[in-house]
C-alpha cells in the first residue's frame, strides 16, 4: 500500500519529525523486530477509526509520549494511570515474538494497561491472555489496540468471561476485515447462541482469519446451524474448533451441509457435541465429496455401530481425510471392523489414523488390519486392548533396541540404516512417510505399536515430522558448505 507522507509531513514539529525519525533508526537496528505485514503500524494509525473505537485508549496512547517515552516507561504510565501493579514478566519480555500472560490475573484494568503499551510494539506477534478475567472492558481495550497495532497476529483470550457484550465486541472488530490477526481463540467465554449470530455475519465476510476456536462455550443446534451457515460462504478458515458444545443433530446437520461446498477448512473438532448416528450419516454423506479436510475429531458424539458403518461409506470415497479421532464413541469391534474395511476398500485414501482407543478388539480384527496396512502401509489405527490377550503381561522390545541390534551386526549406525529407507533425502519426514518406509523395509522386522513408540520419541510434540537427524554421530555429520 502507497502513502503520500509529504502532507502530513508539513504538519509535524521539527522537533518531533527529528524524534521519529531517530526513533525509526533504531527500530530499524534492532536485529529482534519481525515485520511480517508490510504496513506500518505508525504510518497505519492514521487511518480514520470507526466511531465507536474513539475512546480514552486511544487518546491515551495517540499522545506525543507514544514517540518520546520508551515502551517500558510507557507501560509503568499507563498502569499507573489506570491503578494496577506493573507485571514485570511484561516488562522483561516486550522485545520477544510470543508474549505469554495466561493466569497472570490481569482484568480490565491490567489489560488496558498492556494494550496501552503494544500500541506501539513491533516485535510481539503473538498475544496469549488466557485466564485474566480481562471481561468486556478488557476486550474493547486490546480491540482499540488491534487497530492501531498491525504487528500481533495469534491472539488467545479464552476463559475470559467475555459473554455476549464481549463477542459483540469481537465480531464487530472482526467484520472490519483489516487486521494482521490469523488465529483467535475464545474457548470458554460463555458465548451462547445470541452469539452465534455476530460470528456469523463477522466471518461470513472476513477472509484473514484461518484458525478459530469456540470451544467450550454454549452453542446448542441454533448456533451450530448459524455457525453451519458461516461456513458455507467464509473463504478464509482453516482450522475451526467447535468442541464441548451442545451442537445436536441441527447443528451437525448444518455444520455437514457446509462440509460439502466449503473448500478451505482442514482441521475441524468436533468433538463431545452429542451428534449420535444420523449426524454420522451427514458426515459420511459430507466426506464423499469435500475435497479439503485432513484432520477430523468427532471423539465423544454417542456413535454406535451404526454410526460407524454410515461414517464408513463416507471414508470409501474420500481422497484427503488423514487423521480421523473418534474415541470414546459407544463403538464395538463390529463397528471398527466396518470402518477398516472401509478404508481397504477405497485406494486412494490418505488416512494416517484412525483413533478407536476405547475399542476392545479381537485378535481377528488385528489379522484384518494387516491386510488394510499391506495396501494402506502409511496408516496407524490405534485401538484397545485386544480381548485375548488381555491378562498377558508380554512386552515387544523398544523399536531402537531392535534397530541398534541389527546395525550392530551389520557394522553400521542407527542413523545410515534409517537414512537408506529415507527417499527423501534428508533427516526430516512425515510422519506418515516415516511409518511407510518401516513398514515395508524387511531389514527390520517391527510391530505397529514398536514404528508407533519411536515416532513419539522422535516427534514428540506432535508436529507431525520425525527428525531422525539426533542420532547422527559426529563422524556422519553433513559437511558445512
Amino acid at each position: 500500500m502507497d502513502y503520500d507522507d509529504d502532507d502530513d509531513d508539513d504538519d509535524i514539529p521539527e522537533r518531533e519529525q527529528d524524534e521519529g525519525d531517530q526513533q525509526a533508526e533504531e527500530s530499524d537496528s534492532d536485529e529482534d523486530i519481525i515485520c511480517v505485514v508490510e504496513p506500518s503500524a505508525v504510518i497505519e494509525k492514521d487511518k480514520a477509526q470507526p466511531e465507536s473505537y474513539e475512546t480514552d485508549l486511544e487518546i491515551e496512547v495517540d499522545s506525543e509520549k507514544t514517540f518520546t517515552t520508551g515502551q517500558e516507561d510507557l507501560y509503568l504510565e499507563a498502569c499507573k494511570l489506570v491503578g494496577v501493579i506493573p507485571v514485570s514478566y511484561f516488562i522483561r519480555n516486550m522485545e520477544e515474538t510470543h508474549m505469554n500472560l495466561n493466569h497472570h490475573g490481569l482484568g480490565p484494568n491490567g489489560t488496558k494497561a498492556i494494550a496501552i503499551a503494544l500500541v506501539s510494539n513491533t516485535t510481539i506477534t503473538c498475544l496469549e491472555l488466557e485466564d485474566n478475567w480481562i471481561l468486556e472492558e478488557g476486550a474493547l481495550a486490546l480491540m482499540q489496540m488491534l487497530h492501531e497495532n498491525y504487528y500481533i497476529q495469534e491472539l488467545n483470550v479464552s476463559n475470559n468471561h467475555l459473554d455476549s457484550p464481549g463477542a459483540k465486541i469481537i465480531t464487530d472488530f472482526l467484520l472490519e476485515n483489516t487486521s494482521s490477526l490469523w488465529s483467535i481463540q475464545l474457548a470458554g467465554n460463555n458465548f451462547n447462541d445470541e452469539t452465534a449470530h455476530m460470528f456469523c455475519n463477522a466471518l461470513t465476510s472476513n477472509y484473514r482469519i484461518k484458525v478459530l476456536d469456540l470451544s467450550h462455550n454454549e452453542f446448542s443446534e441454533k448456533g451450530g446451524e448459524q455457525l453451519g451457515h458461516m461456513l458455507v460462504l467464509n473463504e478464509g478458515l482453516q482450522t475451526l474448533n467447535l468442541s464441548w458444545n451442545q451442537l445436536n443433530l441441527k447443528g451437525a446437520l448444518s455444520l455437514c451441509h457446509s462440509l460439502r461446498v466449503n473448500t478451505t477448512l482442514k482441521t475441524l473438532d468436533i468433538s463431545w457435541n452429542g451428534f449420535g448416528n444420523e449426524g454420522a450419516q451427514a458426515l459420511g454423506d459430507a466426506l464423499k465429496v469435500n475435497s479439503t479436510l485432513a484432520y477430523l475429531d468427532i471423539s465423544n458424539n454417542h456413535l454406535n455401530n451404526e454410526g460407524a458403518i454410515k461414517l464408513g461409506k463416507g471414508l470409501e470415497l474420500n481422497e484427503t481425510l488423514r487423521i480421523l479421532k473418534m474415541s470414546q464413541n459407544p463403538i464395538t469391534v463390529e463397528g471398527a471392523l466396518s470402518l477398516v474395511l472401509s478404508v481397504k476398500k477405497n485406494t486412494k485414501s490418505r488416512l494416517e489414523e484412525i483413533n478407536i482407543s476405547n475399542v476392545l478388539v479381537t485378535e481377528g480384527f488385528v489379522k484384518q488390519l494387516d491386510g488394510v496396512f499391506f495396501i494402506h502401509p502409511q496408516l496407524d489405527v490405534i485401538y484397545g486392548e485386544v480381548a485375548s490377550t488381555v491378562c498377558k503381561s508380554v512386552k515387544s522390545p523398544v523399536a531402537l533396541t531392535v534397530i541398534k541390534a541389527y546395525v550392530e551386526r551389520q557394522n553400521t549406525t542407527v542413523f545410515e540404516f534409517l537414512k537408506s529407507i529415507d527417499h527423501f533425502g534428508t533427516t526430516k519426514m512425515p510422519v506418515a512417510e516415516f511409518r511407510k518406509a518401516l513398514t515395508m523395509q524387511t531389514k527390520v522386522p517391527l510391530k505397529r505399536i514398536q514404528i508407533r513408540e519411536l515416532i513419539k520419541t522422535l516427534d514428540p510434540y506432535g508436529t507431525g515430522i520425525v527428525d531422525y537427524g539426533v542420532f547422527r554421530e559426529p563422524s556422519e555429520e553433513a559437511p558445512v558448505k
